[in-house]
């Protein structure tokens, strides 16, 4: 399995639409937007995991730098959390 960060996303963005922009590449097990939990609209940025590294190496490649409703999206491999002070 293969966590992405995909950055720069229309507002509007919802989970289905992150999942079908990158079902094109392989199989998507989880597509998430994060949302801001007080005002409950969309930070911008998600997360999408494959099942295959290979299958998300690809999406990165394709989709990278893409425009999605005028916005350039940015799409690398997702790294660790680090931990809040």
């Amino acid at each position: 399995m293969k966590k992405l960060f995909v950055g720069n996303l229309p507002y509007k963005a919802t989970d289905t639409d992150l999942k079908e922009l990158f079902a094109k590449y392989g199989e998507v097990s989880e597509a998430v937007v994060i949302m801001d939990k007080e005002r409950g609209l969309s930070k911008g940025f998600g997360f999408v995991t494959f099942a295959n590294e290979s299958e998300a190496d690809a999406a990165i490649e394709a989709l990278n730098g893409k425009e999605l409703e005028g916005r350039a999206l940015t799409v690398n491999e997702a790294r660790p959390q680090e931990p809040r002070r």
